[in-house]
C-alpha cells in the first residue's frame, strides 16, 4: 500500500434520511468503520465454522482464517466508497455541509449519472491499488475484479463489471474525490491491520462475502443506532471503530442473529414425545453418527458436508428422524442451526409448532426462529409481538434508480428485525416454504443473502417428492450450491422416484467438485425405508443396517386394503355417479357405531360439491349434520378462516384428540402433505400413484402408537373398520376419459397407468412399506419401455406428459443462475434484466397467482370486510396501522390470476391503498350485499362470491 498523505474529509456524508436535521448528517468514513466492525463480529460469532472454512478457502488462503477475516471486513468497510460521487449532491442539507475543496472540485460529476454500488464498483481497481491488491491477468477469479463486484453487489444486484477509464474518474468528481476514496480506504485497511490481500476470489466464496456485507451494512443502519452515533461524532476514529466493535454484539443480539447453543436432551424430552425412537431415528443417532465420524476431512477446505436421503412411509416419523440427522451432521461438519423447508406455507405452519417446541425445549426462548414464506407473519403463533419500529436505513436521497419499485422495503416497519423483508431465512432456526430457498438460485435481488443464510445451516427438505420437473431444477441447482458450501443436506420422502432422488445428489456431489465422468456410471438408492447418506468428500456411501431396515418396516408394517370403485362424474351415472356412491361409503360413518373419515377430492369445485350433498344427506338422515360432522378444508377460504379449520381439523383426527364419535371430512390435497391426521378410511378420487400413497398415509396414521399408549378417551376404532382402507373413485375404469372439470390437475398419462396398476393388483392389498417403491418406479420412475414404437397413438398421453416436462426443465434451465463452479462474473447471477424484484420471479411454473379481498358493498354505499357491515374498510385515507394491514390480509384468498384477465380494473383497490407495498397489490371483488344476502359477481364469464361455509364459490 502506498503511504496516504490525505486526512479523511468527514464532510463526505453516508447516512442523512431520518437522522436529525440540528446535527450534521452521518460522515460516510464512519458509516464505514462501523461496517468494518460488525463483519469482524459477524465472522466471529454469527458465521458458522463451515461458513468461515468455505470463504477462507475461496479466497485462497490456505487455512488463514485471520487474514480471511480482515479480508471480509474490508469489503464491508468499502462497500459504499462509491458515495464519494454524485450521490454527495442528493441530498440539499447535505450537501451545503460539503468542505470546499469537495465542492470546488466536482469534475463531472452529473454527466453520467449512477447509483453509488456502480460508481463504487468503477471505483475499485483505483482504490484497490492504493491498497496494494495487484491487477492481475483479467482473469474473471481476479481479486480486484472480484471485489468490485461485491461493491456493486452490496443493494442485493451484481452489475457487469466494465472498466472505467483513468480518464473518465472525474465522472465521479476531480481529483479530490479520488484521493478521498483513497482515503477512506486506507482508514479501514489501517484499522483492519492491512491485511494481505488475495490474489484470486472464487464465485461462491465472494457470493457469501457479499452476504456478509450487506448483513453488516443493514445492521449497522438501523436508524435509532444511527440517530445514537449521530450524537458522538466528536471522537476520533480509532476510538469510533473501537465503539462500533463493541455496539456489534448488542445489534446482533436485538436482531435475534446471535446464534445459541443447544443444549441437547433425549429424544423424548427433546420432541416432547412419549417413549423411544423407533429403528429408522435410533438407526440415524447411532450408525448415520458413526458414518461421518469416520470420515477423513480434506487440506483446502475443511470437512465438505454430504447428502442424506430418509426415504419412509407416511407416518413415520421422518420429521424427528430429520432433526436428529442435524444434530449428528452439524457437529461433524461445523453448521450452526437448520432450515426446514416444506413445499406449502399451510404444511410450513403445522412444522412450525412443532419445530418451536423442540428449539424451546433445547434452546431456550433466545434462540433465533422464524417461519418463513409470503403469508408467515399472518400466522397467529408466530406474530404475537407488537411493532418494533424499526427501520433499516439501507436507501438514501435520490439517485438514479432509487425510487423504482424494488426499494420501497426500505421504509417498511418489521414487528421484529428478522421478520423484515428477506431477512427470516437468516435466523439460526427457520422453517418455511422451499420457495424462500428457491430464490436463492434464480436471478432476484439478495439471491446472495439468501445463499448466505442457508450455507451455514443443515438444510432439510420435506416432501422432496412434490416438486414438479421445473421445481426440481431449481432445486437440483441449489443443491448445487450448497455442495460447494460444504453444507449438509437431508432430503425426507415416502414416495420420490430413484431416478429423481439419483439426480438431485450427484448436482450436490457436482457443486462439491465431483466431475461428470466421476458420477457417470454411478447410481445413489436409497433402501426403503430406511436412509442413504453420501460423503461429498470421497463419495462414500452408508445405509441403515439390514437389522433396523427389518425391524423399522416390521414397527410400521401396515396392509392397506385398496378398494376401487367406477365413478361417473356430473349428473348421471345411477349408482354409479360419483357423489352416491360416496355416500353409500360412508353410510357405516352416518347411520352405523360413526367414525372418522376423510374425503379427498382433486378440485375444490369437487370439494364443495361433495360437502354439500353429504351435508343434505346427513340431515334428511335425522340430524343436524353441523360443522362438528362434516367438515370442509381447501385452499380458497380466507387466510384466517383456513387457519382455523386447519387447527380444527387436526385436533380432531390429530394422535392426542379428543377424537370425534363422528366426523366426515372433505379436503382437496391440502391433506396430502405434512398434516398429522388419522382416518379410519380415506375415501380419494383417482391421483397420480404416488399422490394416492400420500393420501392413505392418513388412513390409520396412529394405529402402531395407540396400540402402544392407548387411544384418545380409551375410544376403539368402530367394527366396520377392521383394517386400513383406501378407497379410490375411479372415472377411467370403466373406459371413460378424464373428467372435464379436473382439467390439468395431474397428467392424464399418470392417471393411466395408476388407473391400470390397480385394475391389474385387484383385490390385492398393498404391503406397506415393502410394495411403496415398486409401485412408485411403475408409475412416476424413468422406464425405456413407456412408449408404444409399434402404434405411437397408444402414447398419446405419454407422449404430452414427456413433453410438458421436458418443456418444464427447459424453462428452469433459462431462468435458474449458473452452477457454482461455472459462475463467469457476479453479473450472471442476474442474467434477466428487468427480473431482479422477488415478485417478478416464479417458484413455481402456473402458479401465476393474485390474492383476493372480498368485500360487502351495502346498500348505503359503504364498504365493509364483513357481510354484516361491522367492519369497515381500514386506511381509505392511506393511514393504515399494522393491524389495518394484518386484518386485511387475513381475508385474502390467493387465486389463479387468469380469472381476472383484462378485467383488472375493475377490480382495484381504493386510492388510499394503491403505494402500499402489500395491499396495493391486492384484487378486491366487491360483492353486493342487501337485506343479508350476497349477490354473486360476474368475472371472466363466471360468477365469484365468498359463501361462509363453503370459501370461494366459483361458477
Amino acid at each position: 500500500m502506498r503511504r496516504l498523505s490525505v486526512d479523511v474529509d468527514e464532510s463526505a456524508w453516508g447516512k442523512a434520511r431520518g437522522l436529525d436535521p440540528e446535527l450534521p448528517p452521518y460522515p460516510l468514513v464512519r458509516h464505514l468503520l462501523d461496517a468494518a466492525a460488525m463483519a469482524l463480529f459477524l465472522w466471529d460469532r454469527y458465521l458458522s465454522e463451515s461458513q468461515r472454512r468455505c470463504i477462507t478457502a475461496g479466497l485462497g488462503m490456505a487455512g488463514d482464517l485471520g487474514r480471511a477475516r480482515a479480508t471480509t471486513a474490508l469489503c464491508a468497510g468499502l462497500h459504499d466508497v462509491g458515495k464519494l460521487s454524485g450521490f454527495q449532491l442528493c441530498d440539499v442539507r447535505a450537501r451545503e455541509r460539503l468542505s470546499d475543496a469537495l465542492r470546488k472540485d466536482r469534475g463531472r460529476i452529473g454527466v453520467e449519472r449512477m447509483p453509488h454500488e456502480v460508481a463504487g464498483m468503477r471505483a475499485a481497481a483505483a482504490v484497490l491499488a492504493a491498497l496494494g491488491f495487484r491487477g492481475g491477468d483479467g482473469s474473471v477469479n481476479g481479486a480486484v475484479r472480484r471485489v468490485a463486484e461485491i461493491i456493486g453487489g452490496h443493494h442485493g444486484r451484481f452489475h457487469e463489471v466494465v472498466d472505467l477509464d483513468p480518464a473518465n474518474l472525474d465522472l465521479l468528481g476531480g481529483p479530490a474525490w479520488e484521493r478521498q476514496r483513497e482515503a477512506h480506504a486506507g482508514v479501514i485497511f489501517e484499522v483492519l491491520g492491512a491485511p494481505v490481500p488475495p490474489e484470486r476470489v472464487e464465485a461462491p466464496a465472494a457470493v457469501l462475502v457479499t452476504g456478509v456485507v450487506i448483513l453488516a451494512d443493514w445492521l449497522v443502519s438501523q436508524e435509532q443506532y444511527l440517530c445514537r452515533r449521530q450524537r458522538e461524532l466528536n471522537t476520533s476514529l480509532a476510538a469510533h471503530f473501537e465503539r462500533s466493535c463493541a455496539d456489534a454484539e448488542r445489534l446482533v443480539r436485538e436482531a435475534g442473529l446471535l446464534p445459541v447453543e443447544l443444549e441437547r436432551k433425549d429424544f423424548a424430552e427433546a420432541y416432547g414425545i412419549t417413549g423411544k425412537p423407533n429403528p429408522l431415528q435410533q438407526s440415524v443417532a447411532e450408525e448415520l453418527a458413526a458414518a461421518v465420524c469416520g470420515e477423513d476431512s480434506i487440506a483446502d477446505g475443511g470437512r465438505r458436508g454430504g447428502i442424506l436421503l430418509v426415504t419412509a412411509a407416511p407416518g413415520d416419523g421422518k420429521s424427528e428422524t430429520a432433526l436428529e440427522a442435524e444434530r449428528v451432521l452439524s457437529e461433524r461438519f461445523g453448521t450452526c442451526g437448520f432450515a426446514f423447508l416444506l413445499p406449502t406455507m399451510a404444511t410450513s405452519d403445522q412444522m412450525y409448532g412443532r419445530v418451536a417446541g423442540v428449539v424451546a425445549r433445547q434452546a431456550g426462548a433466545e434462540a433465533g426462529l422464524t417461519l418463513t414464506h409470503s403469508m408467515a407473519w399472518l400466522n397467529s403463533a408466530y406474530a404475537e409481538d407488537g411493532p418494533s419500529g424499526l427501520r433499516v436505513l439501507t436507501c438514501e436521497g435520490k439517485e438514479d434508480g432509487a425510487d423504482r419499485p424494488g426499494r420501497r422495503e426500505a421504509d417498511m416497519r418489521p414487528r421484529r428485525w428478522l421478520r423484515g423483508a428477506k431477512r427470516p431465512l437468516l435466523a439460526q432456526f427457520s422453517v418455511g416454504t422451499v420457495d424462500q430457498a428457491l430464490m436463492g438460485v434464480l436471478p432476484v435481488r439478495h439471491n446472495a443473502l439468501r445463499l448466505l443464510a442457508l450455507s451455514g445451516k443443515t438444510f432439510i427438505l420435506d416432501e422432496a417428492h412434490a416438486y414438479d420437473p421445473y421445481m426440481q431444477v431449481l432445486l437440483g441447482r441449489l443443491l448445487n450450491w450448497l455442495g460447494w458450501f460444504g453444507v449438509p443436506v437431508v432430503l425426507l420422502s415416502a414416495t420420490l422416484p430413484a431416478s429423481v432422488s439419483d439426480k438431485l445428489i450427484k448436482e450436490y456431489l457436482k457443486g462439491a467438485g465431483w466431475k461428470k465422468s466421476e458420477l457417470r456410471g454411478r447410481a445413489f438408492t436409497a433402501p426403503y425405508p430406511g436412509w442413504l447418506y453420501v460423503d461429498a468428500a470421497g463419495g462414500g456411501c452408508a445405509q441403515i443396517s439390514p437389522m433396523r431396515q427389518t425391524e423399522q418396516a416390521a414397527a410400521r408394517r401396515m396392509r392397506l386394503s385398496v378398494q376401487v370403485e367406477r365413478v361417473v362424474h356430473g349428473t348421471g351415472g345411477g349408482g354409479r355417479n360419483r357423489l352416491a356412491v360416496i355416500q353409500r361409503l360412508l353410510e357405516p360413518v352416518i347411520e352405523g357405531e360413526g367414525g372418522c373419515a376423510l374425503v379427498v377430492c382433486n378440485t375444490v369445485v369437487e370439494a364443495q360439491q361433495t360437502y354439500l350433498s353429504l351435508r343434505r344427506h346427513v340431515a334428511g338422515r335425522g340430524r343436524a349434520g353441523g360443522a362438528e360432522e362434516v367438515q370442509l378444508l381447501h385452499a380458497r377460504f380466507p387466510g384466517e378462516e383456513r387457519e382455523r379449520r386447519t387447527q380444527t381439523v387436526t385436533a380432531g383426527l390429530g394422535r392426542s384428540g379428543p377424537r370425534p364419535e363422528r366426523r366426515i371430512v372433505v379436503a382437496t390435497q391440502v391433506v396430502e402433505q405434512s398434516l398429522d391426521l388419522d382416518a379410519d378410511v380415506v375415501i380419494s378420487d383417482l391421483a397420480p400413484l404416488a399422490l394416492l400413497l400420500q393420501r392413505a398415509g392418513r388412513c390409520w396414521r396412529h394405529e402402531t402408537w395407540w396400540e402402544q399408549h392407548g387411544r384418545p378417551q380409551g375410544r376403539e376404532r368402530p367394527a366396520w373398520a377392521k383394517r386400513p382402507r383406501l378407497v379410490v373413485l375411479d372415472p377411467l375404469a370403466g373406459g371413460r376419459g378424464v373428467p372435464g372439470q379436473w382439467g390439468e390437475v395431474y397428467a392424464e398419462f399418470l392417471l393411466q397407468a395408476t388407473s391400470e396398476i390397480l385394475a391389474r393388483r385387484g383385490k390385492r392389498p398393498i404391503e406397506i412399506p415393502e410394495d411403496v417403491q415398486e409401485l412408485v418406479e411403475d408409475v412416476h420412475g424413468d422406464r425405456g419401455d413407456r412408449f408404444a414404437w409399434d402404434d405411437p397413438a397408444k402414447s398419446a398421453a405419454y407422449t404430452a406428459y414427456r413433453g410438458k416436462e421436458l418443456a418444464e426443465r427447459s424453462v428452469g434451465d433459462v431462468l435458474v443462475i449458473p452452477r457454482a463452479r461455472s459462475v463467469p462474473g457476479l453479473h450472471s447471477l442476474h442474467h434477466l434484466r428487468g427480473a431482479e424484484e422477488e415478485w417478478e420471479a416464479a417458484t413455481r411454473l402456473g402458479a401465476d397467482a393474485v390474492r383476493l379481498l372480498c368485500v360487502y358493498v351495502h346498500a348505503d354505499g359503504t364498504t365493509t370486510l364483513d357481510a354484516e357491515g361491522t367492519r369497515p374498510l381500514p386506511g381509505l385515507d392511506g393511514s393504515l396501522t399494522s393491524d389495518d394491514v394484518r386484518a386485511v390480509m387475513a381475508r385474502t384468498i390467493p387465486v389463479n390470476a387468469d380469472w381476472f384477465k383484462g378485467e383488472l380494473d375493475n377490480h382495484r383497490v381504493p386510492d388510499g391503498w394503491a403505494e402500499h407495498p402489500l395491499l396495493g397489490d391486492l384484487v378486491m371483488l366487491r360483492q353486493p350485499c342487501a337485506e343479508g344476502r350476497v349477490r354473486p359477481v360476474p368475472v371472466g364469464g363466471k360468477s365469484l362470491h365468498l359463501d361462509p361455509d363453503l370459501g370461494l364459490v366459483r361458477t
